[in-house]
């Protein structure tokens, strides 16, 4: 079955939870959430492979004598085929009626980012690649940050990373901002235009009306008066690694829950 591909860039405490809920509301949409960069894997063993091959002498390799016998042979077709098979298999998991196919991935950080992209769009023909970010300092005021070093300077050095990679995809990449659409998610016409989906304000709106959050580990009680405040203010604090298809059970359930849900949210 031919599928689209859609990901998700962005950085920790972004908003981008609920952005994969929104995405998930497109009928035969399915992005998944977070894999702790697995494909990252699969790019060292592809890279390797090439890495290897160019390295030696062909004629020589293909001997059975020599130490690297075979390697000359690494095919790459091959291996971008099966490490597509497999990450379809295990991380994408589409369904019967999956039309949009991807994930969203808070670790894009890596100083040679531009070809692991590259590689995805090989690995995933035609991919396209969705930049949420978000204000700097209410990102690194999250707990998802504040006991790291210097929070803001590392999320802001992520940021410049993944916007620097973005630049060369060209009509490939579309860049969202959660301050924006949180404030009127009317701007997010713009993001489904591009995806050449039909903007469901209802379903948009019951998404961001139900709280997508979760209470990291590392939370400590000094953060709770910050989290609770951003827990009021829009409902939308986390980026889950364990949320999955939130968006799907979102359109599925009636408004007026929904809504009914967010009243009780910010109550609390």
């Amino acid at each position: 079955t031919q599928r689209d591909y859609v990901f998700v860039m962005t950085y920790g405490r972004s908003g981008s939870t609920p952005l994969m809920g929104i995405l998930n509301s497109i009928p035969g949409w399915l992005l998944r959430g977070e894999n702790r960069h697995a494909m990252r894997h699969l790019y060292e063993f592809h890279r390797s492979g090439l890495a290897e091959r160019g390295r030696v002498d062909a004629r020589r390799a293909s001997e059975p004598t020599h130490p690297w016998f075979g390697i000359e042979g690494f095919p790459e077709a091959a291996s971008l085929q099966h490490i597509r098979a497999l990450a379809e298999a295990t991380l994408l998991r589409p369904e019967p009626d999956t039309r949009v196919s991807g994930y969203k991935e808070i670790r894009w950080y890596d100083e040679d980012l531009p070809d692991y992209v590259d590689f995805l769009r090989q690995v995933f023909p035609g991919a396209r690649f969705v930049v949420n970010t978000r204000n700097l300092e209410d990102v690194a005021a999250s707990n998802y940050w504040t006991h790291k070093d210097d929070p803001l300077g590392q999320v802001r050095r992520n940021e410049e990373k993944m916007l620097l990679a973005a630049e060369g995809l060209g009509d490939a990449v579309h860049r969202v901002h959660y301050d924006d659409y949180v404030a009127d998610p009317e701007v997010l016409r713009g993001l489904f235009e591009w995806l050449g989906e039909v903007y469901d304000a209802d379903k948009v709106h019951d998404v961001m009306a139900t709280p997508h959050s979760r209470r990291g580990k590392h939370r400590g009680p000094e953060l709770a008066g910050h989290d609770a405040l951003e827990q009021h203010r829009v409902h939308l604090v986390g980026d889950a690694p364990d949320v999955e298809r939130a968006g799907r059970a979102h359109s599925e359930a009636p408004a007026a829950a929904a809504r009914s849900a967010s009243s009780s949210g910010s109550a609390s």
